[in-house]
């Protein structure tokens, strides 16, 4: 490479043989244990935050009236459970659910048991190996920083948890509506699942599919449109063409990257639904209950609480912004035009998969919205607010690379269409 005048040359050895030596990509190095480790992780997760909603939904959270960090047995014998039932009898959501028998309590105990006791496995299944590769020396030093984050998080998730649980311990008997937890905790409880997940993923990403193998996956499937690059060998033109196609991947990248943003966003919203028990209320669609802006939708005061709190305001809320994600995944699809033929085959896949998973999770949520949120429904729509959120993260992970290549890769690929000189004038090219 030399530099005259502010302009840079491209040389290249003569010949097809020793060109495409040139531009033969060099292997890169992957440590799949780490990587699968990492998406293991990501998908107990996954399964731990399915078992929370099981647990919210069958109003189990309150079943376990005391916490502690390496957790207890479970109650094995009559006297055992008796014991644990005449505890719960003691605190406030027992006023409201006299009825219950000692195997209806069975049913919600072993809920919300099951899902402490998955959050230890996660950190166990975390933990444990985290110690063996950075001991190996496995961990990448960009990354060390991340994982002892993501160990800080599950940490801090369990404590939430607990601090989520006891404000439904402390509601007070007296009120009149259904005694559950805040929503703010349970909307940090839950945003804190999924950060924590879509970070898991994300890392797993970075060590299976690392920049340099997304750089030569670009270079790889831009190959296949050397003849329309070649133009006949002008290159002025091959070069406006490629420039074209590169502003095609940078807005398709830059659509996954906010849609992405709206997703995770819609997600956080739902928790409040959830929190308030929104979802029982304006059971219709697309309308709420024959208005479009419901009235009292901002009938709390001071006015910021009506967001959090007021149900008409929480469920209108989660609908624009389902609105608005699934708006954002068509005009992803959409913008890429020509340069759809560029993106590698996993992109393809990922941007596919996020057009028709968006299409499902909407379908759900309405279904769960019209039947008055039946548990087996909201269950499979919580479930499928995280494989919107997974094929999203997807989508814009494998994009990762495009803003720092511009055309770079997509002229290299067109280089076995051209003459070397040629290649050289595409290398100037501003």
């Amino acid at each position: 490479v030399g530099r005259a005048s502010g302009r840079v040359r491209l040389r290249l050895p003569q010949g097809p043989r020793r060109l495409s030596a040139a531009l033969a990509p060099a292997e890169v190095k992957v440590d799949r244990a780490v990587g699968y480790w990492l998406l293991g992780c990501s998908g107990m997760v996954a399964g731990m935050v399915s078992v929370g909603g099981m647990t919210r939904l069958t109003k189990s959270g309150l079943s376990m009236t005391e916490w502690n960090l390496t957790g207890r047995k479970p109650p094995m014998s009559k006297i055992e459970w008796d014991a644990e039932f005449e505890r719960y009898k003691t605190f406030p959501e027992w006023q409201q659910r006299k009825s219950m028998t000692l195997d209806e309590f069975k049913y919600i105990f072993w809920w919300e048991y099951g899902h402490r006791q998955l959050g230890r496995c996660v950190g166990v299944a975390f933990g444990v190996p985290l110690a063996y590769f950075l001991a190996r020396g496995r961990i990448p030093a960009a990354l060390k920083g991340r994982m002892f984050g993501l160990f800080a998080l599950g940490g801090a998730q369990g404590l939430i948890g607990a601090w989520m649980v006891q404000s439904g311990l402390d509601a007070s008997p007296e009120q009149r509506k259904e005694i559950r937890v805040s929503p703010y905790r349970l909307a940090t409880h839950l945003g804190m699942a999924f950060t924590t997940y879509s970070l898991l993923l994300w890392t797993a990403m970075d060590v299976l599919r690392p920049r340099q193998v997304l750089e030569q996956a670009l270079e790889k499937a831009a190959a296949g449109r050397r003849a329309a690059l070649s133009l006949g060998g002008d290159a002025s033109k091959a070069a406006e063409v490629t420039q074209g196609l590169a502003k095609g991947l940078a807005r398709v990248r830059g659509g996954a990257v906010a849609t992405l943003g709206l997703v995770f966003t819609t997600a956080l919203s739902g928790a409040f639904v959830a929190g308030n028990d929104a979802g029982r209320a304006f059971n219709t669609f697309p309308d709420m209950d024959g208005q479009w802006v419901p009235s009292g939708v901002l009938d709390l005061e001071p006015l910021w609480r009506n967001f959090f709190e007021n149900t008409a305001c929480v469920q209108f809320d989660h609908r624009c912004l389902a609105l608005a994600s699934t708006t954002a995944v068509g005009l992803t699809l959409a913008s890429g035009g020509a340069s759809w033929a560029v993106l590698p085959p996993h992109a393809k896949a990922a941007l596919v998969g996020m057009g028709g998973m968006v299409c499902v999770q909407a379908s759900l949520g309405v279904g769960t919205l019209l039947l008055y949120v039946p548990i087996e429904l909201a269950a499979a729509h919580q479930l499928g607010s995280l494989v919107l959120l997974s094929v999203t993260a997807l989508a814009a992970h494998s994009l990762k690379p495009v803003p720092g290549l511009r055309a770079a890769p997509l002229i290299a690929a067109g280089a076995g269409a051209l003459s070397a000189p040629g290649l050289a004038l595409l290398a100037t090219h501003k």
